[in-house]
């Protein structure tokens, strides 16, 4: 039954997505983000005195726009008046702002809120060595030439040493600069990095490298084919490339529609190299991007004169075990579920983030265990089966990437564009979040 004060995606829209390094290297992600939001503006025609409040989800903060929410707003003409918070939910960050809104809507604290996230993988920092710290902070300190001078040898002494530990790939030496993503990349709480963990759900769930392969190349194929036909057109908004703004990115730089099993099962072994079965092409990359949705109560919705993409029903967020952080959508759906009351035979379409092939083959596999649903999540039946048919069908995050805070806000829009175009009634977005949690969210379709 329908209510007035009913959470409605009203629409959304998206940047391309490249992979770090590749054409989108040099915009930076407020830049992306206003890209996307002057967009969303501009295809709904909406009034920016009526939001109310914008948060973005980011992971990389950049050291320039340390509330990027902020600074997204206000160069998209989104009014002074209106508030904006940035939030980090890892790589739910996109789907925490998603939540975070609905949860202002639905309260009735607010009526129009913008959600989305924004991400440059390329432009994550690389972090000085412990060593070079020490130096640059006695330098800062220094009081003339005579203190200085000795200090400045030092740190010649150490660019020299940093130098050798780099030509001899030595990445423990005291010396070695640290990227800031691949530290980030790595939890904390087990010591490894979520390669590693995706070898582990591997080998538990019993997933051959051949599988996870083929899994892969369905990615790309099934994302070449969205992109050929225009599917993927549809929430996408080009980003002109400074300083001439006369070249312009407009899809996205990652799926291959000449991908092979042969060129695949080529690749080795990026995190266990003896025995493992995660490559390169069994991941996704790490990627440059933004999305942003607009949010209103349906009784606002309705007075403005918009007809919606979806109704949000419920969300949920999980906890597990970190070294098994791919699990994560077994343990967040079944809350989402149940807050909508409504069980996976229900779901129609389903957009589980790739982070890897494995994660998303083992969770394919949990779903579908009543011994699984029984020992770790306390239920008496499986979730449910997740059907290959109705899953990630325009390809996923292998293919298109996966930019860390933005993914669970394109996995949303995704969802409600792909559950209009099939009228689909309720679709299903569910992603792993590192450090070992899951995030859920629901939809319905408006019709």
């Amino acid at each position: 039954m329908k209510s007035p004060r009913d959470v409605v995606l009203v629409d959304g829209v998206r940047t391309p997505l490249a992979k770090a390094g590749t054409k989108l290297k040099k915009v930076h992600p407020a830049e992306l983000g206003k890209v996307a939001l002057k967009q969303l503006i501009a295809q709904t025609n909406l009034d920016v005195q009526t939001v109310e409040e914008v948060i973005i989800g980011n992971t990389g903060n950049p050291v320039d726009s340390v509330n990027i929410s902020r600074v997204i707003a206000l160069n998209a003409g989104i009014p002074l008046s209106a508030s904006a918070y940035t939030v980090h939910r890892n790589c739910a960050s996109g789907l925490e702002s998603i939540s975070n809104g609905f949860e202002k809507i639905k309260s009735g604290t607010m009526e129009v809120v913008v959600a989305g996230g924004a991400e440059s993988m390329s432009q994550m920092p690389t972090l000085l060595p412990q060593k070079f710290q020490d130096i640059y902070e006695k330098l800062f300190a220094a009081k003339g030439p005579k203190q200085a001078l000795p200090l400045l040898w030092k740190l010649f002494q150490a660019d020299l040493k940093q130098i050798k530990a780099l030509l001899q790939g030595n990445m423990r030496d005291e010396y070695f600069p640290k990227i800031s993503v691949m530290e980030g990349l790595t939890d904390p709480f087990v010591g490894i990095n979520m390669g590693q963990t995706a070898e582990i759900l591997a080998k538990e769930w019993g997933l051959s490298r051949e599988v996870q392969d083929r899994f892969a190349l369905r990615s790309h194929l099934l994302a070449s084919k969205a992109t050929k036909e225009g599917r993927m057109r549809e929430e996408i908004t080009p980003v002109y490339l400074a300083p001439e703004y006369k070249e312009l990115v407009s899809e996205d730089f990652g799926p291959r529609e000449n991908q092979t099993i042969e060129a695949l099962t080529k690749l080795r072994p990026f995190f266990d190299k003896a025995t493992g079965t995660i490559t390169a092409g069994n991941s996704c990359p790490i990627t440059d991007g933004a999305a942003m949705v607009l949010l209103m109560s349906r009784e606002k919705a309705e007075a403005m004169g918009y007809k919606p993409l979806a109704r949000i029903r419920s969300y949920g967020f999980a906890g597990l075990e970190p070294e098994r952080m791919g699990l994560g959508p077994v343990y967040s759906t079944p809350l989402a579920l149940k807050r909508a009351g409504l069980t996976m035979n229900d779901i129609g379409l389903i957009e589980l983030n790739e982070a890897f092939a494995a994660q998303v083959l083992s969770c394919q596999k949990a779903f579908d265990s009543d011994k699984f649903a029984q020992e770790k999540l306390g239920l008496t039946a499986k979730v449910g089966e997740v059907r290959d048919e109705i899953l990630n069908v325009n390809g996923g995050a292998i293919a298109l990437g996966h930019p860390i805070g933005v993914t669970g806000t394109r996995i949303t829009l995704t969802t409600a564009k792909e559950m209009k175009r099939r009228n689909v009634q309720f679709g299903l977005a569910t992603l792993c979040i590192g450090g070992g949690q899951g995030g859920s969210i629901i939809l319905e379709n408006e019709g």
